[in-house]
């Protein structure tokens, strides 16, 4: 069983290390377009995290779906796995691995909790920040949210526009061409995230949301890629995605995992 540990929305499950680091291309800069109404206000991360928040007063605040989720082995062929995940915003999503087993990764209370055979077996302080980004931030204060990323070392205060896939955005944590930099893509129509850049130890982490649709007063990116060093490594595809569905509290307690059964059938719940 592999543990996660990115979301997307659920994981972070990153290739070896490679030799080369290619960097990735740096968006290319705007185009001249016509004013938006909300461009005056956003001048840098923290404008841009607030009018995100105001574009969706009622952002679904509970999200069942299931993931396809493909890891693409350094060594060649792919592991296929379906997991299940459940969420309630902001702050709380639970991700079943492996239902037989009773295995799975919980986010919840700025905190990461692994769970194996229905048993606790390790926790931590942290956050999911691509669960910040694409939940959390439409659900939330915006002023908890740039705490939040500042604390996952988003520098909130660099921000600059460009273009990328055609599409124009905002692009927050780091200058014009630095690709090296923590930062996170943002559409600029929707106000949606649709990229995240950083740099580690392996090399450059590069994931990329997409195929969003409409849903509960919100959006979810149904199609999330992985990439280290321009090679990929996860993808995860979301389908029959359910909001609205009230959540028993137990789904969200570690030490009570094996309680929560969620059934094979997508987008439901049962509670024993």
């Amino acid at each position: 069983m592999m543990t996660p540990r990115l979301l997307v929305l659920g994981s972070l499950c990153l290739a070896a290390c490679h030799h080369q680091q290619p960097v990735a291309p740096a968006p290319a800069p705007a185009r001249p377009a016509p004013q938006r109404n909300t461009a005056p206000q956003i001048k840098d991360g923290g404008d841009l995290l607030r009018t995100m928040r105001e574009r969706y007063p009622s952002w679904y605040r509970t999200v069942t779906f299931t993931q396809t989720t493909t890891l693409y082995r350094p060594s060649g062929g792919e592991l296929v796995q379906t997991w299940y995940e459940a969420a309630s915003l902001p702050g709380k999503l639970r991700i079943d691995t492996d239902i037989d087993a009773k295995s799975g990764t919980l986010f919840a209370r700025d905190s990461i909790f692994s769970v194996a055979a229905g048993k606790l077996v390790r926790a931590d302080t942290g956050l999911n920040e691509l669960s910040v980004l694409s939940f959390d931030a439409y659900t939330q204060p915006a002023t908890r949210t740039a705490a939040q990323l500042r604390r996952l070392g988003f520098d909130l205060a660099r921000m600059h526009e460009g273009t990328w896939n055609g599409r124009a955005i905002y692009v927050v944590g780091a200058a014009r061409g630095d690709t090296n930099t923590k930062q996170f893509w943002v559409d600029q129509d929707n106000l949606l995230v649709v990229r995240v850049l950083e740099r580690g130890p392996r090399g450059l982490v590069d994931t990329r949301f997409g195929n969003y649709v409409r849903l509960g007063g919100g959006w979810l990116a149904t199609d999330v890629t992985q990439q280290v060093n321009g090679k990929p490594t996860l993808r995860e595809v979301y389908s029959d995605p359910k909001t609205g569905i009230a959540l028993n509290d137990v789904l969200f307690d570690a030490r009570r995992w094996s309680e929560a059964v969620r059934l094979a059938k997508p987008g439901t719940v049962r509670d024993f």
